[in-house]
């Protein structure tokens, strides 16, 4: 499962990963380290930090002050659309779907991966980062991390074609079971904007989700970007409890590949909806 040495996009994720652990360490408000201190420490160039600092500031997570440093931003603001009691299935997803894998390899987890999947920061996991393609068009970009003592024998096939989720029930007997997700607006990198076609700082779609097994165990963590130009969210509304919901509509629950949670498998979601491919 080991690949070749570490690329440009896992270069990028580790920093991205150190940064954002300042900042969750922190509170609004507290000053982190230079730009220069951070490259100094991190052993990376100050394009390589630049660029993920500037992806944290347009993310509204750190802001900038002339003259006086780096801060962490004020917390933002969370409206749940949907009770965390609900659950849903995903249904497939219109067009073809596909994978191109640019990294795949190794490492530890790291402090705030480890938080999120429960693990010790020196617990190995499974970093994938992959271009997915609807129709052979670039949609999105998927970051991946898994814990590695479950997918022992994980391969570039099945992280190329097939449902992930399939592979790891019918492959690994991991059985994924519900999801948190959170999605916020941001902008594309120079470096996705090349990856998924569009002009820099294009409009795009952040998702996290954190995925449990059926023994609330963190299976994986994801964050991924949505072309903003070709998605929109639709989020259906129950506004009287007592009220039947509609059949579910054919659609693409955002941020989750289509097939996903497709059989036994629920989602409890911050949304509830269809991402559907612009006119």
């Amino acid at each position: 499962m080991k690949a070749d040495a570490p690329g440009a996009v896992l270069k990028r994720e580790r920093v991205r990963d150190f940064v954002l652990d300042l900042v969750e360490s922190r509170h609004p408000g507290d000053a982190i380290p230079s730009e220069r201190a951070l490259c100094a420490d991190l052993g990376v160039s100050r394009p390589t930090l630049r660029a993920v600092v500037d992806e944290l500031v347009a993310a509204g997570l750190l802001v900038r002050e002339h003259g006086r440093g780096m801060f962490v931003a004020p917390n933002k603001i969370t409206q749940e659309l949907v009770s965390g009691q609900e659950t849903m299935t995903a249904p497939r997803a219109a067009g073809t779907w596909s994978s191109r894998l640019l990294e795949f390899t190794t490492f530890p987890a790291g402090a705030r991966v480890g938080r999120k999947l429960r693990i010790s920061p020196a617990a190995e996991i499974v970093y994938v980062a992959r271009l997915r393609l609807v129709d052979g068009a670039p949609m999105a970009i998927e970051h991946l991390h898994i814990r590695a003592d479950l997918v022992p024998t994980l391969s570039a096939r099945e992280l190329e074609a097939g449902d992930l989720y399939e592979h790891l029930r019918e492959q690994h007997g991991v059985h994924v079971q519900e999801a948190v997700q959170a999605i916020e607006p941001t902008v594309v990198t120079r470096a996705e904007a090349e990856l998924l076609d569009v002009p820099e700082l294009s409009p795009a779609l952040l998702f996290e989700r954190l995925t449990s097994d059926t023994t609330s165990q963190p299976v994986e963590y994801v964050h991924s970007i949505y072309r903003g130009d070709r998605y929109r969210i639709v989020s259906r509304l129950t506004l009287d409890p007592s009220a039947t919901a509609p059949p579910a509509r054919l659609g693409h629950h955002p941020g989750i590949p289509p097939g996903d949670f497709v059989h036994r498998d629920t989602i409890a979601s911050s949304t509830r909806g269809d991402i559907q491919s612009a006119p």
